[in-house]
């Protein structure tokens, strides 16, 4: 794996880490029937199948670090982490806690993306470790929005913060202060 050390994981590693946190506290307060109960138009959905699959996508990344091959078509699909919010919750503070230790490896870290196509076509494709931290904040971000639209629909409320990118909550943190500097 090629690097070069002037690129930093910390803000990468801390935003995820704040994502991952928010869906911790999510989860600690739910009920295992609410979790894996069958949801969506199809009845496919659930919020565990939601947390499972974060769970997953992390999981392939962490495993890829140390021998630079990603792969989030191979996951494990864990069906107990779809129906007991509590192991699912264990894992995520394990996923962070693990985050922690990749701020000590160069952010340009090159990885090869593994990216499989119909046909059973695959495609090796050049990342690297931030692009990929990068890319886990949104895939978590937009998983985290449809839970709260499926706990919305099970009577569950959920903070503010939940489901939203962490740019977007800087951008309307500036807008707020942009509009306080009008007012004054």
């Amino acid at each position: 794996m090629r690097h070069h050390p002037a690129v930093d994981l910390g803000g990468l590693v801390e935003e995820n880490r704040q994502v991952l946190d928010q869906l911790c506290d999510f989860l600690g307060g739910l009920a295992p029937e609410a979790y894996a109960s069958p949801l969506g138009g199809n009845t496919a959905q659930s919020l565990g199948k939601h947390v499972r699959h974060i769970i997953d996508h992390y999981d392939a990344l962490l495993a890829a670090v140390p021998g630079g091959r990603l792969d989030y078509e191979h996951r494990r699909r864990e069906a107990r982490l779809e129906c007991c919010p509590g192991e699912a919750r264990r894992r995520l503070r394990g996923i962070a806690t693990a985050l922690e230790a990749l701020v000590n490896i160069p952010g340009d870290t090159a990885l090869i993306l593994d990216y499989s196509l119909d046909g059973g076509c695959k495609r090796c494709l050049a990342t690297g470790l931030g692009r990929e931290l990068a890319f886990l904040t949104s895939h978590t971000v937009h998983h985290m929005a449809l839970l709260g639209l499926l706990a919305e629909g099970l009577g569950l409320t959920l903070p503010e913060p939940f489901g939203i990118h962490p740019s977007t909550r800087r951008h309307r943190e500036a807008q707020v202060r942009c509009q306080q500097r009008r007012r004054a």
